[in-house]
């Protein structure tokens, strides 16, 4: 196949694809941030009778929580996010105990098991910051270690950088599919979220360095009759080995999001949509740029690709 001729195409679906996830993260609701990024408390609750989740939302709103969230977790069990909750002063009741009390009184059932987790907005704007600073660390470790392993090829750092534009490709496409699903199955970003991005982070620079590697083999034992031909041949030494483990990923993947349950659906589905968009940009994206690069085609390839 052709990796290298069809640039292009790649190209341009990598391109619509980042304009939609992009438009979907700038509108109104892209990502439902979680706890641990906007501050509030979520309490779980177990009823001992099932009680419907109309019914328990309309009695969070009788109880002064009108923007409460109420997610049913099984029969009668749920997940209810609200603002920070306020602890007990003196012999007075918490804001939780007022909750539950007021719960049991108006569905008719008791409360048999209640956990609280409450994170105040000043360690949300924290966990944000150090959100943003380990991607920039990784990236910057990242790119440091690509060109110092790629030395002894021309241009070392292209390599680095390419591997840079396809790793952030991934991480805005993932987030904005994440997003657009997001508006209907009702997902959060919170800390699971965060640990499946760095896990798709990692993999999607292994499989690069892969084919990088095989491209640097190549180069040195003269394969090929130019660069684009030598990134042809790495690429289709490559394919059967990247094409394998993502697909042993996603098997376990999938098994993992039809019975792992809701705790970690998050963590699931983000790996599930990063093994794909890894494994393509691995592909199809960071060999490509470096190509485009060292054939200076960056203008002809911007006037094909854009109508204006």
């Amino acid at each position: 196949m052709d990796f290298v001729g069809k640039r292009g195409w790649f190209f341009l679906a990598s391109l619509i694809t980042v304009v939609a996830s992009v438009i979907s993260l700038i509108l109104p609701g892209g990502l439902n941030a979680g706890l641990e990024f906007s501050g509030g408390s979520s309490i779980t609750v177990a009823f001992e009778e099932d009680v419907s989740q109309s019914g328990l939302r309309s009695a969070m709103e009788e109880l002064g929580h009108p923007d409460a969230m109420v997610q049913r977790l099984g029969e009668g069990n749920f997940f209810i996010r609200t603002r920070t909750l306020e602890e007990a002063e003196g012999d007075g009741l918490s804001e939780r105990e007022i909750i539950i009390s007021g719960l049991e009184s108006a569905l008719g059932s008791q409360v048999t098991r209640s956990e609280l987790f409450s994170v105040s907005p000043s360690i949300a704007a924290e966990t944000v910051r150090n959100a943003i600073v380990i991607l920039v660390i990784a990236s910057v470790a990242i790119l440091l270690y690509i060109t110092w392993a790629f030395r002894k090829v021309p241009s070392p750092l292209r390599y680095g950088i390419s591997a840079i534009i396809a790793l952030l490709h991934d991480v805005v496409v993932v987030v904005g599919i994440f997003s657009i699903v997001g508006r209907y199955l009702d997902l959060e970003v919170n800390a699971m979220f965060i640990a499946g991005v760095l896990t798709i982070i990692g993999y999607s620079v292994h499989d690069t360095i892969v084919v990088f590697d095989r491209l640097r083999e190549n180069l040195i034992r003269g394969f090929g009759h130019d660069l684009g031909s030598t990134i042809n041949i790495s690429i289709e030494d490559t394919l059967g080995r990247s094409l394998n483990t993502s697909v042993t990923l996603l098997f376990t993947i999938i098994a993992l999001l039809l019975f792992g349950g809701p705790t970690i659906f998050e963590f699931l589905l983000i790996l599930f949509i990063g093994i794909i968009v890894g494994t393509y940009s691995s592909i199809w994206i960071a060999s490509q740029v470096l190509l485009v690069w060292e054939n200076k085609e960056f203008g002809s390839m911007a006037r094909k690709l854009l109508p204006f």
